[in-house]
């Protein structure tokens, strides 16, 4: 295959990235495998190099740690005053990003990338804080530690024991300019730390013996290694797309084997993983996609599944990719990925075939310019010459034969009545039509079979001597003859352009699939709901029988299942927890149970597992195909994702109803302990002065210890009714008794309730005339004007205020209680009418169990009013509005 003009030319993407770039800051990180290898010390070693070209260098936030090294270092450098921070009662010092935006410095220096900010910052990390610098054009110096990168999070966890919480994302590492790697050996570094040059030596030591062990330390050490040689090899391919540079370049080994359908693919995944070995190389497995995938048998896609598992088992990045040239596509993929050595299964296909179509080995030998072809040979089972593709797809039965001849037939007769009226010279036309028909219906073989009878029609009825299969004239015969390459001709290609659209028929089917589920989770907020969209999507997309499992008390059952009565046997359900436990697939098509009737799929999130699909196939003995799987593994994807959002946003509302009930029971805990022992300390200790010295106090003394027992025992009780009265709201047992009451009796009998608690306060009251009565329950209605005046009493100043005044506007009826208090604060308006809740005044607190006014509005809601609270405009005050409607139906 030559080089064509695509590819002299740089990668359209590559170019459009490294533009991109240059409209921002350049990022270099970093990269150490612990912390104490020096990164700090040459982040700053190498801005003095820089300053000393002249450029402009600030220090953003450097921490040294006490590190009289690192201290040094700054010396001589620019350092922006750091921004204070107050949280939980201290003084955090973060770096001030506005002020280096306002600076802007060529270049800043900002350590410890994976930082997480203190609340009240515009970013929550750090290198949030960095990706906003770099926007602005400005260039970013940073460290970072192998253990901080998501990807590696885990790992590092299992190596040292220790989970670190601050992460960075992999696009970050990624995304940078450049990545320096700061390497000590094990040795070194815990030389360092017995000198006391990275922790003090109390520290040390604990970190010693736990941390930075020898081995810990090597395994962050070769994570490191490698984390910074992928960076390496992705700024080396990007160079070359960049560069429009063909490749490969062999500086590091990778190895592409070519699976196929037929029987030597497996041998090849195996000889591609012994040369990756002995190269210590990536493998790639990669699959071709052509036209030729629609026609597959069974046997053939069995095997392909077959050969795509062992590959992923030995560790080999599976991929598949849609072309029509296989050669061309194996060298994209490989001058995209750098590839080096390409392996490929020996041909079965016939000389004759080779001769004709071309040989795979041959054509890659031929283009792949730098690339090593190596093939692997057969077994002496699979020698065998492979059958004739052509005769893959006969049809067997007479229908596309007949449909074919009466094609042939109407075009004979259409020529002939043609004949008769025109003289055209050029009749053999119409033969053109059944053929591509036949073709594009049909396939190749029955359009070359209309092709012959084609051809003896055109030579019996048209040319001369006609009804007769002889030809007299020469020409006639070449005439015959082209006639007959240009119907093979057009049957082939007619048979191809079947072929294509079918597969892209195909693919349009599952990309509308895949699109049509996506939308249909995207708003499910029911776990039952999304269960049954899955499996119902899954059985309509592989005709199959689907089931979800999902681990419920430390069981796996199942969730959904499609159709609803679908039932898994013991030995099913045995293959599904070994799935799920060991996290592969298992079951029907796998290595693990190969001989169960369904096939288990586990899926999972990057957090963790979700649940298992198993799929039991329409067709006895059949197993899912390529395509297929990978299709399940894409709605397993998909799937997986919303079970979680449904699960977490069911998770978050039980933690945000946990929170409210730990929030009521301190709320409660706080009344019961302080509001409802408050009255009790005081009827204690008047009936205690009264029994132990009632002889040496006069009548009006011992009246007025009986007048605060009594009034403290009605207080306790108003509480209590208070409580009692939250409850029955709560469990909806209010249920008002209607009656026709007067307004004005409503307002004077709730007045004269409330007339000790207002004791010291002038109450004035004002009910306009003419109010029509409203249908409410007295009772309840009293009550809540009652809280309404106790809370008035308890936030107005001292003989301040109380108005109560009643008023019809339009079709309601308004009863507005006013104080002459300090008001409401904004923050109070919103949570004024919460349990519990009560508004602070400075350092007072106001006695009360904070339930007074969510009872109110519970009662009014109860009998279709509204209670509101604002601030009064006329001076400083509260002003609490009820409002019911002139005609109020049901309860």
């Amino acid at each position: 295959m030559a080089t064509t003009a695509d590819d002299l030319r740089p990668s359209p993407d590559a170019l459009l990235k490294a533009a991109e770039k240059e409209s921002r800051g350049k990022h270099k990180i970093f990269l150490g495998a612990a912390p104490g290898v020096g990164k700090t010390w040459e982040m700053l070693s190498a801005a003095h190099r820089r300053s000393r070209d002249g450029i402009d260098v600030v220090v953003g936030v450097v921490e040294t740690h006490g590190r009289a090294e690192t201290e040094a270092q700054l010396e001589g450098l620019e350092i922006l005053p750091r921004r204070s921070v107050e949280y939980r009662g201290r003084t955090l010092e973060e770096m001030d990003l506005d002020a280096i935006l306002k600076r802007r410095p060529a270049l800043v220096l900002v350590d410890e990338l994976a930082h997480t900010n203190a609340e009240g910052s515009r970013h929550p990390k750090r290198y949030l804080d960095v990706e906003e610098l770099l926007a602005a054009g400005i260039d970013v110096y940073s460290t970072l530690n192998v253990q901080h990168i998501e990807s590696l999070n885990d790992v590092v966890a299992r190596i040292t024991r220790i989970r670190v919480r601050e992460t960075v994302p992999d696009r970050v590492v990624d995304a940078a300019d450049e990545v320096e790697l700061i390497d000590l050996t094990p040795a070194d570094l815990i030389a360092r730390l017995s000198q006391g040059k990275v922790y003090v030596r109390d520290q040390a030591h604990r970190a010693l013996r736990h941390y930075f062990s020898p081995g810990n330390l090597t395994a962050l050490r070769e994570l490191a290694l490698r984390r910074t040689a992928v960076r390496v090899d992705e700024q080396m391919r990007s160079y070359m797309r960049e560069h429009a540079i063909a490749g490969p370049w062999a500086a590091g080994e990778r190895v592409i084997v070519c699976l196929d359908p037929g029987p030597g693919a497996a041998n090849a995944v195996r000889a591609a993983k012994r040369s990756a070995d002995a190269l210590d190389a990536e493998l790639i497995a990669l699959y071709v996609e052509t036209d030729r995938h629609a026609t597959l048998s069974e046997a053939e896609h069995a095997r392909l599944a077959e050969a795509m598992r062992l590959a992923g088992q030995l560790g080999a990045e599976v991929v598949t990719v849609p072309g029509h040239s296989v050669v061309e596509e194996i060298l994209a993929f490989a001058r995209s990925r750098n590839a080096t050595r390409v392996v490929v299964g020996k041909s079965r296909r016939s000389r004759w075939f080779e001769l004709r179509h071309g040989s795979v080995v041959d054509e890659l030998v031929r283009s792949g310019a730098g690339l090593a072809v190596e093939v692997a040979p057969l077994a002496e089972d699979q020698q065998a010459v492979a059958p004739r593709d052509w005769l893959r797809d006969v049809p067997l039965t007479p229908g596309p034969y007949l449909e074919g001849t009466l094609a042939a037939a109407l075009a004979t007769s259409a020529g002939v009545l043609i004949d008769r009226l025109i003289e055209l010279p050029n009749i053999s036309l119409v033969y053109v039509l059944p053929v591509l028909f036949s073709a594009a219906r049909h396939g190749l073989v029955p359009s070359l079979w209309v092709s012959a009878l084609s051809v003896a029609c055109f030579n019996f009825f048209f040319l001369p001597p006609l009804y007769q299969f002889t030809i007299a004239d020469p020409a006639n015969v070449m005439a015959l003859v082209l006639f007959v390459i240009v119907a093979i001709i057009a049957s082939a290609l007619a048979a191809r352009t079947r072929t294509q659209a079918e597969s892209a028929r195909r693919e349009a089917r599952t990309t509308a699939g895949l699109y049509a589920f996506s939308r249909k989770i995207a708003g499910v907020v029911d776990l039952y709901d999304l269960l049954w969209i899955v499996v119902s999507h899954l059985a309509r997309l592989l005709k199959a029988e689907i089931v979800v499992l999902m681990p419920e008390e430390g069981q796996l059952t199942t969730r959904a299942a499609f159709p609803p009565d679908g039932a898994l046997s013991d030995p099913d359900l045995a293959a599904a927890r070994w799935s799920w436990d060991a996290d592969r697939p298992a079951g029907r098509g796998t290595d693990t149970l190969p001989g169960g009737r369904w096939l288990f799929l586990p899926i999972r999130t990057s957090r963790s597992a979700i649940a298992v699909i198993g799929v039991l196939p329409g067709k006895d003995g059949h197993e899912l195909t390529a395509g297929e799987r990978r299709l399940l593994e894409a709605v397993g994807s998909q799937a997986a994702v919303a079970i979680e959002r449904v699960t977490l946003a069911e998770d978050i509302d039980q933690a945000r109803l946990g929170a409210e009930r730990e929030r009521l029971r301190s709320a409660m805990l706080t009344s019961v302990s302080h509001d409802l022992r408050t009255p009790l300390a005081s009827i204690i200790g008047a009936l205690s002065s009264l029994r132990s010295f009632g002889e040496r106090y006069d009548t009006s003394a011992r009246e007025e210890l009986l007048a605060t027992a009594q009034g403290e025992a009605e207080r306790l009780d108003r509480f209590v009714g208070n409580l009692l009265d939250m409850t029955r709201l709560d469990a909806g047992a209010i249920v008002p008794k209607r009656e026709a009451v007067e307004v004005g009796d409503l307002v004077s009998t709730a007045v004269r309730r409330a007339a000790p608690l207002v004791t010291g306060h002038e109450v004035s009251v004002a009910v306009a005339r003419g109010l029509p009565a409203l249908p409410l329950d007295f009772v309840l209605a009293e009550q809540a004007l009652f809280n309404l005046l106790d809370n008035a009493a308890k936030y107005s100043g001292p003989s301040g205020l109380i108005s109560v005044e009643a008023r019809q506007e339009g079709g309601r009826v308004e009863i507005l209680v006013r104080d002459e208090g300090p008001g409401l604060a904004e923050a109070d308006l919103d949570r004024i009418f919460e349990k519990f809740y009560r508004a602070e005044s400075g350092d007072r607190r106001r006695a009360g169990t904070g339930l007074g006014l969510a009872i109110a509005r519970g009662f009014v809601e109860a009998m279709g009013g509204t209670l509101t609270a604002r601030n009064r405009s006329d001076r400083s005050g509260a002003e609490f509005v009820v409002s019911f409607p002139v005609s109020t139906d049901g309860g």
